[in-house]
This record gives C-alpha cells, sequence and structure tokens, in this order.
C-alpha cells in the first residue's frame, strides 16, 4: 500500500547558520517557482464556503481537508488528516491524526477537532455530509484515547465503508470556531481550514480570492494566488474565457462551441468525466407516477442515444447503464436500461392506456389524454432543448401528450423541493450518483424513495446492507438494490455528460482530473508526487 508521507523540513542544528541560509534560499526558490495568479470562472456563488448553506466541492476541498483524500470516489482512499486508519472490529475504528497540522489562522489541528466535527455533523442541524454520521452509517460514539492524537469511532451496526467512504468525503472542521456558531445557517465568517489555500475575500455575487498556504502539510502549492470572478451567464463566461480576463472556466463547454476553441491557438481543451448523471425525475407520490409499472414504461421509452445525437452533438453517453454512474467503482457494471419502444407501448396498455379515437395519444379509463408536463430551468438551455425533444417524441411515438413548462431558476428549484411536479429534468452530482452509502440514504430520504413508504424488496435489500461486515458483501448487496431500482426509477438516467474544459494553457497548464472534480480541484496546484498518490491523473487532451 502506498503511504503519503507528509512535507517536512530536515533537522538541523539550532547553530548551523549555513542550513538556515541554505533552508532560505531553497523558500526563496520554491516560491519563485509559483505561478503568481490564477483567474477561475466560477459559475454561481455559495456563500463563504458555509458547508451549511452552500457547497461546491471541489471549492470547498481548496480550504478544507478530510481524514482521506480524493474522495469516496475511488476504491483505496490515501491518508490525508490522519496517519491511519485501522478497523477493530465490525463496529470499530482507530483513526491516527498527523502531528504539526495547522489551521490557517494558526492553531493546532488536533484529535479533539476530528471529534467535535463528527458529532456536530451528527447532532446539529442537517447538512450533506449529516447521514455519514447520524444514519448510513450510523456512528454512535466518537472518543480521542489516552495517547491524544487517536479517535476511536463506535457504530451502531456493522460499518466496514467508514474508511472508503465516511472518512474521505467529511470536511473537518476548526472546533475553537465552530463550538461557538450557535446556528451555522447563519454563520457569515469567512471559512478557515487546513487545506492549500487561504479564503482572504469573498463579496457576495462577485468574487472568492484565495492565497497559497505556503506552509500546507502536503508541500507547497505551485500557484500563490487564485482570483475567482463569479460570472453566471454561460455567453459572458466564455467570453470571459477568449478575452482573458479569466484564464480557466469551470464551466465546462458546450458542444456547440467546441469548435471555437479548437481553431483558437491559445487554447488547449480537455475532457473529464464528469461522474453526474442528467436524470428525468418522476414524482413517484402522484399517480399514475407512484405505479412502478409506468415507471418503467416511461423509462423504455426514452431514446436516450437521440438525446445525446441531437442535443448533445454526440459529448455525452447515454444513459442506457442507468442509475448510479457507471464509472463509479462501486456501480453494478452490469445495469441496463434499453429504449424498447414496442415494449414500452405493450406495458402502456397493459395498464389500460388506449387510443381510443384514433387521434395518437393514449387515454385514461376516463378517458382524458394521458399527460406529462416536464418542469426545467430555464437557465439551463441544453436541458430545456432535452426535454421538448422528448416532448416531440413521446407525443409523436409513444401517444403521452407531453408539455415543456421553463422555469426561472428561483421557482424551478422551489417546485423541485416542494416536489410540485409530474416530471422534472435536472443534474444529480458525484455525490448522488457515485457514492454508495448515500445510494442507500437517496431511498430513505426522499429523493429516490422515502422510508415512510413501504418498497418491500428494497427494504430487505437495505437490511441485508446494514448487516454485511465487508466491502464486498456490501458491493455485491448494492448491486442488486441497484438493478432492483433500475427496473423502476423514480429518476431516470437519460445521460451521462462529459466535461470538455477550456483554459489558457500559456498561463497554467499543470491541471490533472479528480474523479468527480473535473480539472479544477486542489491535486491540480499541488506536486506531481501528491498527484500520483491520490489516483489524479491527466485529462484526455482533445486538441
Amino acid at each position: 500500500m502506498f503511504v503519503l508521507v507528509a512535507c517536512s523540513s530536515s533537522e538541523k542544528g539550532e547553530n548551523d547558520s549555513s542550513g538556515q541560509e541554505s533552508e532560505q534560499d531553497n523558500k526563496k526558490s520554491v516560491q519563485s517557482q509559483q505561478l503568481e495568479n490564477l483567474t477561475i470562472g466560477l459559475t454561481n456563488d455559495v456563500g463563504p464556503l458555509n458547508i451549511y448553506t452552500g457547497n461546491l466541492d471541489w471549492l470547498t476541498d481548496l480550504v478544507y481537508d478530510k481524514l482521506f483524500s480524493p474522495s469516496p470516489y475511488v476504491e483505496k482512499p490515501t491518508p490525508w488528516l490522519a496517519e491511519s486508519a485501522t478497523q477493530i472490529d465490525d463496529t470499530t475504528w482507530d483513526v491516527v491524526v498527523r502531528d504539526g497540522i495547522k489551521w490557517h489562522d494558526g492553531e493546532d489541528f488536533t484529535a479533539e477537532d476530528v471529534k467535535f466535527t463528527y458529532e456536530y455533523y451528527r447532532d446539529g442541524p442537517a447538512n450533506r455530509h449529516t447521514h455519514h454520521v447520524s444514519e448510513v452509517p450510523k456512528i454512535d460514539t466518537i472518543e480521542v484515547q489516552e495517547d491524544g492524537k487517536t479517535v476511536r469511532f463506535e457504530c451502531g451496526y456493522p460499518c466496514p465503508s467508514l474508511l472508503t467512504i465516511t472518512f474521505a468525503d467529511l470536511p473537518i472542521l476548526p472546533e475553537h470556531i465552530w463550538s461557538k456558531v450557535e446556528n451555522p445557517r447563519k454563520h457569515t465568517e469567512l471559512a478557515v481550514g487546513t487545506g492549500p489555500f487561504i479564503l482572504t475575500e469573498y463579496v457576495t455575487n462577485q468574487h472568492y480570492k484565495l492565497k497559497a498556504n505556503n506552509d500546507y502539510f502536503m508541500g507547497q502549492p505551485t500557484v500563490a494566488n487564485l482570483t475567482l470572478p463569479i460570472i453566471s451567464d454561460a455567453t459572458a463566461m466564455f467570453n470571459s474565457l477568449k478575452s482573458g480576463e479569466v484564464d480557466v472556466s469551470s464551466r465546462p463547454v458546450p458542444a456547440e462551441l467546441i469548435s471555437t476553441f479548437i481553431n483558437d491557438n491559445n487554447f488547449k481543451l480537455a475532457e473529464a468525466s464528469a461522474l453526474s448523471i442528467v436524470q428525468f425525475n418522476l414524482n413517484y407520490g402522484i399517480e399514475p407516477y407512484d405505479n412502478p409499472e409506468f415507471r418503467e414504461a416511461m423509462s423504455l421509452a426514452i431514446d436516450r442515444q437521440a438525446i445525446v445525437d441531437t442535443i448533445l452533438l454526440g459529448q455525452g453517453q447515454a444513459g442506457t447503464k442507468g442509475y448510479p454512474h457507471p464509472a463509479s467503482p462501486w456501480t453494478n457494471p452490469d445495469l441496463s436500461t434499453p429504449y424498447d419502444l414496442k415494449q414500452a407501448k405493450e406495458k402502456f396498455a397493459a395498464l389500460g392506456y388506449k387510443d381510443t379515437n384514433g387521434d395518437g395519444l393514449l387515454e385514461t379509463a376516463d378517458g382524458e389524454v394521458l399527460t406529462t408536463t416536464i418542469k426545467v430551468s430555464s437557465g439551463e438551455p441544453i436541458f430545456v432543448r432535452t426535454a421538448e425533444l422528448m416532448a416531440e417524441h413521446f407525443t409523436t411515438n409513444v401517444g403521452i401528450q407531453m408539455n415543456v413548462q421553463a422555469l426561472d431558476a428561483t421557482t424551478f428549484a422551489a417546485h423541485s423541493s416542494e416536489k410540485n411536479y409530474q416530471a422534472t429534468i435536472s443534474l444529480i452530482g458525484p455525490h448522488g450518483v457515485a457514492d454508495p452509502d448515500q445510494f442507500i440514504m437517496s431511498h430513505r430520504s426522499g429523493y429516490l424513495w422515502t422510508k415512510e413508504v413501504a418498497y418491500p424488496e428494497m427494504d430487505a435489500l437495505i437490511s441485508d446492507w446494514m448487516a454485511a461486515t465487508d466491502i464486498e458483501s456490501r458491493k455485491l448487496i448494492s448491486f442488486d438494490m441497484q438493478k432492483q431500482y433500475n427496473s423502476q426509477p423514480t429518476s431516470i438516467a437519460l445521460y451521462y455528460p462529459k466535461e470538455v474544459y477550456a483554459y489558457n494553457a500559456e498561463v497554467f497548464d499543470q491541471y490533472v482530473e479528480s474523479l468527480g472534480y473535473g480539472i479544477i480541484n486542489k491535486y491540480s496546484f499541488l506536486s506531481k508526487d501528491v498527484q500520483t498518490a491520490v489516483s489524479a491523473t491527466e485529462p484526455v487532451s482533445i486538441k
């Protein structure tokens, strides 16, 4: 197993002035190799990096660290804030934390910060990390041992994935700051972490500024300053990139603009796996979408390849492998959600939907035309075009009158959270579609399903999953769960996006891909040795 060793200065005698001069010279040399500033176009404002009120994983990850890195989206994460993690028995883990790490404000990082963070996530207001401590898995006790650097975690049921999933997902908070925060959702101070960059300025809807943490325990970053102007409009973003106002865009280049960057010698293009799914969400709480047979028929009726070919111009992968994302190491490789119009029509007919008047549209038992309205955000033009193509296909070829309702982003978000829809099109990112523990939680939280509504087949599998004591057994049970889910999905995978990034290589050309984080991630700004250790890879060059 690869062991990642934190960087440290060589030991010297206290009177060794030549050694001190050499160290100072080396420090100046390293700093001179840093790029002074990199400007990254940011698509949206997520606040002062308070993970309770806004979260963009790759941006948060620049400031915060986790016990293991890079994420739950690899099979074997690397020790990071932790020196090691050891499973004592089916329900117990010991984590040894590193010495000598400082928070950005100069305070020492300790095992007490780890204990505090996990208890805060578990017992405080819910955030996107909460379930990794409170339910899936369920950690009952967290105690710092007598040595002062070992944290013992006791789970309420077997937790073989604590290292690979939980320890690799939860950012660690400074106890000396957050213990004084009464309401985390109202905390507006700039985030303080242990990460490679320090957040120095945030102006709402304008920009973020970060500076390198030159004493970072994994080595000095290769960029001294990051400036992130917030550019929400896609056209404005790419105009800023072309004009040199930004050096790289965090917004992937849409298919129709690829050629303009290929023909511009100032830019390079790199492709990364988005590890996300654009999905067709059905409101399983209302008729007829509460019927699993109806949802299966809807899935069979979707021509996913036509969406990729027509809307994405081939820049994506048809969602014929279903849900979760097929690139996750935790996904069943044998999943299949095919397009079969004949079988779909047969299923709709078996459910009693028939065209009795010959107008090409299916009718309910009451004689009403079977109608579905897709709600979509007007701020996502590709999703709007996808919905329009689906509406045309379903109306013409399936016999379901399908309409599209484009809503402004705020209204769409409200309708989605309140389940005020029949169907929507949206994107779900890596945490939702590549984290195996989240897949379980999604069936209990109201997203893919809710634990308040009986689902005997899935409930039995979840019980088996919770009883499993090793990773491999859990993985095989998860595979069965995924197969069960895709037989009657509540969110249907339409396509898996491919992300193409354009950047000015004359300014900076050391980007690497961290699966699920694209090419703009903390590892792009760390040494090659660190990049190799956390399985970061060179993005696929398409120019």
